[in-house]
């Protein structure tokens, strides 16, 4: 006769009242009652569109958790803890991008019959992805004004913009390890977008051809390079779904859609770890 190990329930705990529960831990009655068609009569795919856009701010607000950390190891000189966030955060982009599969299903035909629900509303409103472009180094001051009508909102993207970004505390932290950073790069206003500096490339360069020695550099600035490629395959992919489901027309926010897409897909957030790699040679034998 088989014993109870192998029954797969036999051990299952089934007095639950009073208890935590795993819909009450995950808080699935809220969750799972914030998805709200508004299409009259209602259309069978308006659920496909707001269950992708809501799970994107889901993974958003957990990547912002993630850089917020990166940022606090960089700040307390731990090397590893950053590495480890940065391949997280690395991951989460590759299932942002790879989500985008299931809206490609959408088809041109099905979209536009409930479009029109959505009125003004669009993803360049989101809010966590501003913040996330701003940490990453994406600072446009222009796009505050998208968040003009939420106080609330635009404050906290105001302290986010107003902040060092990842790639500042990254160079902070080189500066620290006792290696040459311009001090106009260090002490540069940040609600600027950076600007390259050759001084930057020759210490990477410096990186790059001794990786044992400055090992916590060096796999920092390739974890950096992996989220940064991450990110622009993640853009490139929206480009490409927004295109086979809109095709050129005007995005609703305002935007010029496809167009507007494809001026920020080839973006890079830290321009010096790509540019360092034109200068890497064979060292001579």
């Amino acid at each position: 006769m088989s014993g109870s190990h192998d029954d797969p329930s036999a051990e299952l705990l089934t007095e639950l009242a009073g208890k935590l529960d795993y819909k009450t831990y995950l808080r699935l009655e809220q969750l799972l009652s914030a998805q709200r068609p508004l299409a009259s009569p209602p259309h069978h795919d308006e659920l496909l569109f707001i269950v992708q856009h809501q799970t994107s701010e889901l993974w958003f607000k957990l990547v912002l958790h993630e850089l917020r950390g990166a940022i606090e190891a960089l700040q307390r000189m731990d090397a590893r803890a950053c590495c480890k966030i940065l391949a997280r955060v690395s991951h989460i982009q590759n299932q942002l991008m790879n989500q985008w599969s299931v809206l490609a299903t959408l088809t041109p035909s099905e979209y536009v019959q409930f479009r029109h629900v959505l009125g003004p509303a669009s993803g360049v409103q989101s809010y966590q992805n501003r913040m996330i472009e701003f940490i990453l180094g994406n600072k446009d001051p222009r796009m505050l004004a998208v968040f003009d009508h939420d106080p609330v909102v635009l404050a906290a993207l105001k302290a986010v913009f107003e902040a060092p970004t990842l790639y500042d505390e990254y160079l902070r932290f080189l500066a620290r390890s006792g290696m040459s950073i311009p001090a106009a790069v260090l002490e540069r206003d940040v609600t600027k977008p950076h600007t390259p500096h050759p001084e930057i490339v020759a210490t990477l360069k410096k990186v790059y051809d001794e990786p044992v020695i400055y090992w916590n550099a060096y796999e920092m600035a390739e974890k950096l390079v992996d989220l940064d490629e991450a990110y622009a395959l993640w853009r490139y992919r929206h480009v490409k779904v927004v295109s086979r489901v809109i095709g050129n027309k005007r995005g609703t926010g305002g935007t010029a859609g496809v167009a507007y897409l494809e001026k920020i897909v080839s973006n890079v957030f830290f321009p010096e770890l790509w540019d360092v790699r034109t200068v890497i040679e064979q060292a001579p034998p």
